[in-house]
């Protein structure tokens, strides 16, 4: 009994082994091929102060989000070549003919998942968002000097009866090019215009700022030097909202998702990436089960390049089902949480019927 529990668990690490040595290999050629296309396209990019190798290595420091990016469609076609290999050379046809479930081969595909997976969490949370942060400070620094704009991406915010249009934000804090519009009863009452905002002991001050009141028959407009600015809105804040959602951490975006509502606003945008990044678990063991079919299936005699073709597409179309449910959850009203949860589900349904049928 005890050598038949040792041989089992030969088996299990044989097959992790060679399931995450093929992952690996996945993972390292779609990292290569992403970065080799964007460093072509960035070389447009070159000008003084920012040359060729400094494109380079602001591609290199966005690795922990490319590796995330790519995490899922490295288990579905590792999962693929690791068990297919050993389907082509008849080592699975063995371990059955000894009386292996398929169960048993399939869990031990997962464990070396698991370890993928607890990786992707920790990247998604703890590093990815600040290298990507980062890089495109660096990037800007390197291109316009010190004190650079941390992103040019701009953004809008409502705060009870004000809208605000934020330009940008610096890494120290700054914020550029602010327009404030107060309502009243849905009524414009003033426009204002600040040049930027500094924060200041724990308070917001705007500079050079123009402030115009609109009444029924006339407008008046002042300039100030110096105003204060009243608001809940934080530095943090106001980072996540003009910094690129996707990169965000799941704790940055569950807050965010907060903060919007407690506005009353919608969040649908923020809890689909959260849900996309915590569910992710589920979504690599789907992938695992409909790669396990496909080696127990149709795919079992195949050559390893049409079991590659297969899973790429597999990764397309689960992506793009995704994609497609994202903006119906919000035309629908549905939760964001069955954008991610509906593919995953039907992916996982099918691998599982798949298994039965073949096993």
């Amino acid at each position: 009994m005890l050598k038949m529990l040792t041989i089992a668990d030969r088996l299990d690490r044989y097959i992790a082994r060679s399931v995450l040595a093929a992952i690996v290999v996945v993972q390292v050629v779609l990292l290569g091929l992403d970065i080799t296309i964007a460093y072509l396209g960035d070389l447009g990019d070159v000008q003084e102060g920012y040359g060729a190798l400094d494109v380079l290595f602001y591609l290199i420091m966005r690795m922990p989000w490319r590796f995330y990016q790519y995490a899922p469609v490295a288990v579905l076609i590792g999962a693929l070549i690791g068990l297919g290999s050993m389907a082509s050379s008849n080592e699975l046809t063995v371990m059955r003919a000894s009386g292996r479930s398929l169960t048993r081969i399939v869990w031990g595909v997962m464990k070396p998942v698991l370890l993928v997976v607890v990786m992707v969490l920790l990247v998604a949370e703890y590093v990815s968002p600040h290298t990507e942060q980062f890089a495109e400070a660096w990037k800007l620094e390197q291109r316009q000097g010190e004190g650079a704009v941390l992103t040019s991406r701009s953004g809008w915010q409502i705060e009870g009866d004000t809208i605000y249009r934020f330009g940008a934000i610096r890494a120290d804090n700054v914020v550029l090019d602010l327009t404030r519009y107060r309502f009243d009863e849905r009524q414009l009452v003033e426009a204002a215009h600040a040049r930027r905002a500094y924060w200041d002991n724990g308070k917001w001050r705007l500079k050079n700022v123009t402030v115009t009141e609109l009444f029924d028959d006339h407008t008046e407009t002042q300039s100030y030097q110096q105003l204060a600015w009243e608001t809940q809105l934080t530095p943090a804040q106001l980072e996540r909202l003009l910094r690129d959602i996707e990169s965000q951490s799941p704790s940055e975006l569950i807050a965010y998702a907060e903060f919007l509502q407690s506005q009353g606003q919608q969040a649908d945008e923020p809890l689909l990436y959260f849900w996309q990044k915590m569910l992710m678990p589920l979504t690599m063991a789907s992938l695992v089960l409909i790669a396990t079919s496909f080696v127990f299936g149709p795919l079992r005699t195949v050559a390893a390049g049409t079991r590659v073709f297969y899973g790429v597409v597999t990764g397309l179309l689960f992506k793009y089902t995704q994609d497609l449910l994202a903006p119906a959850s919000t035309i629908f009203g549905f939760s964001p949480v069955w954008a991610v949860l509906v593919p995953t589900l039907t992916c996982a349904a099918a691998g599982i019927y798949f298994l039965r049928r073949n096993g």
